[in-house]
Protein backbone atom coordinates (compact mmCIF):
# COMPACT_ATOMS: atom_id res chain seq x y z
CA UNK A 1 0.00 0.00 0.00
CA UNK A 2 1.41 3.40 -1.07
CA UNK A 3 1.26 6.39 1.29
CA UNK A 4 1.45 9.90 -0.19
CA UNK A 5 4.58 11.60 1.20
CA UNK A 6 4.26 14.89 3.01
CA UNK A 7 5.25 18.05 1.17
CA UNK A 8 8.94 18.93 1.54
CA UNK A 9 9.81 15.34 2.39
CA UNK A 10 10.24 13.98 -1.14
CA UNK A 11 12.79 13.97 -3.88
CA UNK A 12 11.65 13.86 -7.49
CA UNK A 13 8.16 12.66 -6.54
CA UNK A 14 9.40 9.76 -4.42
CA UNK A 15 9.75 9.63 -0.64
CA UNK A 16 13.15 10.56 0.81
CA UNK A 17 15.07 7.71 2.32
CA UNK A 18 16.26 8.02 5.90
CA UNK A 19 19.87 8.61 4.72
CA UNK A 20 18.83 11.39 2.29
CA UNK A 21 16.68 13.10 4.94
CA UNK A 22 19.52 12.97 7.49
CA UNK A 23 22.02 14.23 4.88
CA UNK A 24 19.97 17.31 4.02
CA UNK A 25 19.61 18.18 7.70
CA UNK A 26 23.34 17.68 8.20
CA UNK A 27 24.11 19.97 5.23
CA UNK A 28 21.88 22.65 6.69
CA UNK A 29 23.61 22.39 10.06
CA UNK A 30 27.05 22.64 8.40
CA UNK A 31 26.06 25.78 6.49
CA UNK A 32 24.41 27.38 9.52
CA UNK A 33 27.39 26.60 11.76
CA UNK A 34 29.92 27.87 9.20
CA UNK A 35 27.95 31.09 8.67
CA UNK A 36 27.70 31.72 12.40
CA UNK A 37 31.42 31.01 12.79
CA UNK A 38 32.33 33.41 9.98
CA UNK A 39 30.29 36.20 11.57
CA UNK A 40 31.88 35.51 14.97
CA UNK A 41 35.41 35.55 13.52
CA UNK A 42 34.67 38.79 11.65
CA UNK A 43 33.36 40.40 14.83
CA UNK A 44 36.45 39.32 16.76
CA UNK A 45 38.98 40.33 14.09
CA UNK A 46 37.52 43.73 13.15
CA UNK A 47 38.68 45.55 16.35
CA UNK A 48 42.21 44.22 15.76
CA UNK A 49 42.23 45.47 12.17
CA UNK A 50 40.62 48.78 13.08
CA UNK A 51 43.24 49.54 15.73
CA UNK A 52 45.88 49.60 12.97
CA UNK A 53 44.32 52.74 11.46
CA UNK A 54 46.12 55.98 12.29
CA UNK A 55 44.90 57.73 15.42
CA UNK A 56 43.05 61.04 15.28
CA UNK A 57 46.13 63.07 16.24
CA UNK A 58 48.20 61.42 13.49
CA UNK A 59 45.46 62.07 10.91
CA UNK A 60 45.30 65.70 12.01
CA UNK A 61 49.05 66.06 11.36
CA UNK A 62 48.77 64.58 7.87
CA UNK A 63 47.81 68.04 6.64
CA UNK A 64 48.52 71.44 8.12
CA UNK A 65 47.63 75.01 7.23
CA UNK A 66 50.40 77.60 7.22
CA UNK A 67 49.93 81.38 7.41
CA UNK A 68 52.30 82.98 4.90
CA UNK A 69 51.12 86.58 5.30
CA UNK A 70 54.37 87.61 7.05
CA UNK A 71 56.74 86.03 4.51
CA UNK A 72 58.24 88.89 2.51
CA UNK A 73 59.86 88.49 -0.92
CA UNK A 74 63.39 87.15 -0.55
CA UNK A 75 62.64 85.30 2.70
CA UNK A 76 61.41 81.86 3.61
CA UNK A 77 59.45 80.18 6.35
CA UNK A 78 60.44 76.73 7.59
CA UNK A 79 57.72 74.58 9.14
CA UNK A 80 57.77 71.01 10.40
CA UNK A 81 55.39 68.66 8.61
CA UNK A 82 55.32 64.86 8.97
CA UNK A 83 58.59 65.06 10.87
CA UNK A 84 60.42 66.92 8.09
CA UNK A 85 61.27 70.58 7.50
CA UNK A 86 59.38 72.26 4.68
CA UNK A 87 60.75 75.42 3.07
CA UNK A 88 58.12 77.94 1.95
CA UNK A 89 59.98 80.62 0.02
CA UNK A 90 58.61 83.90 -1.32
CA UNK A 91 60.92 84.42 -4.27
CA UNK A 92 62.12 87.73 -5.65
CA UNK A 93 61.88 88.68 -9.32
CA UNK A 94 65.60 87.95 -9.72
CA UNK A 95 65.18 84.44 -8.24
CA UNK A 96 62.24 83.75 -10.53
CA UNK A 97 64.18 84.98 -13.58
CA UNK A 98 67.23 82.87 -12.66
CA UNK A 99 65.04 79.78 -12.28
CA UNK A 100 63.21 80.32 -15.56
CA UNK A 101 66.31 81.09 -17.60
CA UNK A 102 67.93 77.75 -16.79
CA UNK A 103 67.77 75.23 -19.64
CA UNK A 104 66.55 71.73 -18.84
CA UNK A 105 69.68 70.30 -20.46
CA UNK A 106 71.77 71.92 -17.70
CA UNK A 107 69.94 69.99 -14.97
CA UNK A 108 71.24 66.67 -13.59
CA UNK A 109 67.64 65.75 -12.62
CA UNK A 110 65.21 66.84 -15.31
CA UNK A 111 62.07 65.61 -13.52
CA UNK A 112 59.89 67.99 -11.53
CA UNK A 113 59.82 65.84 -8.34
CA UNK A 114 56.45 67.50 -7.75
CA UNK A 115 53.90 65.42 -5.84
CA UNK A 116 51.04 67.66 -6.99
CA UNK A 117 50.82 65.67 -10.23
CA UNK A 118 51.77 68.52 -12.51
CA UNK A 119 53.88 68.21 -15.65
CA UNK A 120 56.88 65.93 -15.38
CA UNK A 121 59.81 68.11 -16.46
CA UNK A 122 61.82 70.18 -14.01
CA UNK A 123 61.12 73.58 -15.53
CA UNK A 124 60.76 76.34 -12.99
CA UNK A 125 57.03 76.71 -13.65
CA UNK A 126 56.43 73.03 -12.83
CA UNK A 127 57.96 73.37 -9.38
CA UNK A 128 56.29 76.52 -8.05
CA UNK A 129 52.94 76.74 -6.31
CA UNK A 130 51.60 79.67 -8.34
CA UNK A 131 51.75 80.61 -12.01
CA UNK A 132 53.75 83.77 -11.32
CA UNK A 133 56.43 81.66 -9.65
CA UNK A 134 56.59 83.69 -6.44
CA UNK A 135 55.96 80.78 -4.08
CA UNK A 136 58.18 77.73 -3.86
CA UNK A 137 57.30 74.97 -1.38
CA UNK A 138 59.81 72.12 -0.91
CA UNK A 139 60.72 69.45 1.59
CA UNK A 140 63.97 70.74 3.08
CA UNK A 141 65.86 67.47 3.03
CA UNK A 142 68.88 66.93 0.79
CA UNK A 143 68.24 64.04 -1.58
CA UNK A 144 71.75 62.71 -1.06
CA UNK A 145 71.86 61.54 2.57
CA UNK A 146 69.00 63.45 4.21
CA UNK A 147 70.85 66.50 5.55
CA UNK A 148 69.10 69.89 5.75
CA UNK A 149 70.41 72.40 3.19
CA UNK A 150 70.87 76.05 4.14
CA UNK A 151 69.13 78.67 2.03
CA UNK A 152 68.93 82.41 1.45
CA UNK A 153 71.00 82.47 -1.71
CA UNK A 154 73.61 79.93 -0.63
CA UNK A 155 75.77 77.81 -2.92
CA UNK A 156 76.99 78.39 -6.44
CA UNK A 157 73.51 78.86 -7.90
CA UNK A 158 71.90 81.28 -5.43
CA UNK A 159 69.50 78.77 -3.91
CA UNK A 160 70.33 76.18 -1.25
CA UNK A 161 73.57 74.52 -0.24
CA UNK A 162 74.15 71.33 1.73
CA UNK A 163 77.48 71.83 3.54
CA UNK A 164 77.67 68.19 4.65
CA UNK A 165 78.53 66.80 1.22
CA UNK A 166 78.54 69.81 -1.10
CA UNK A 167 75.22 69.63 -2.98
CA UNK A 168 74.23 72.91 -4.64
CA UNK A 169 70.58 73.70 -5.50
CA UNK A 170 69.35 76.61 -7.60
CA UNK A 171 66.57 79.12 -6.92
CA UNK A 172 63.97 76.50 -7.91
CA UNK A 173 65.43 73.87 -5.58
CA UNK A 174 66.88 71.82 -8.44
CA UNK A 175 70.17 70.00 -7.98
CA UNK A 176 72.91 71.64 -10.04
CA UNK A 177 76.17 70.37 -8.57
CA UNK A 178 77.29 67.80 -6.03
CA UNK A 179 76.37 64.22 -5.08
CA UNK A 180 72.59 64.65 -4.60
CA UNK A 181 70.82 62.69 -7.35
CA UNK A 182 67.42 64.42 -7.26
CA UNK A 183 65.86 67.87 -6.99
CA UNK A 184 64.40 68.84 -3.61
CA UNK A 185 60.97 67.25 -3.38
CA UNK A 186 57.85 69.39 -3.79
CA UNK A 187 55.11 68.10 -1.45
CA UNK A 188 51.38 68.13 -2.04
CA UNK A 189 50.32 71.72 -1.35
CA UNK A 190 47.66 74.23 -2.32
CA UNK A 191 46.52 77.76 -1.59
CA UNK A 192 43.44 77.96 0.63
CA UNK A 193 43.52 81.75 0.37
CA UNK A 194 46.03 84.48 -0.54
CA UNK A 195 47.70 84.07 2.85
CA UNK A 196 47.22 80.39 3.76
CA UNK A 197 48.93 77.35 2.26
CA UNK A 198 47.76 73.83 3.04
CA UNK A 199 50.35 71.05 3.10
CA UNK A 200 49.07 67.52 2.53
Amino acid sequence: MYIQPEKGNSKGGRPLSHAEDTGSRRDFLYVATASTGAVAVGAAVWPLVDQMNPSADVQALSSIEVDISEVDPGTQLTVKWRGKPVFIRHRTEDEIAAGRETALEDLPDQTSQNQNGWAADASDANRTLDEAGEWLVMIGVCTHLGCIPIGDGQGDFGGWFCPCHGSHYDTAGRIRKGPAPLNLLVPTAEFLSDTVVKLG
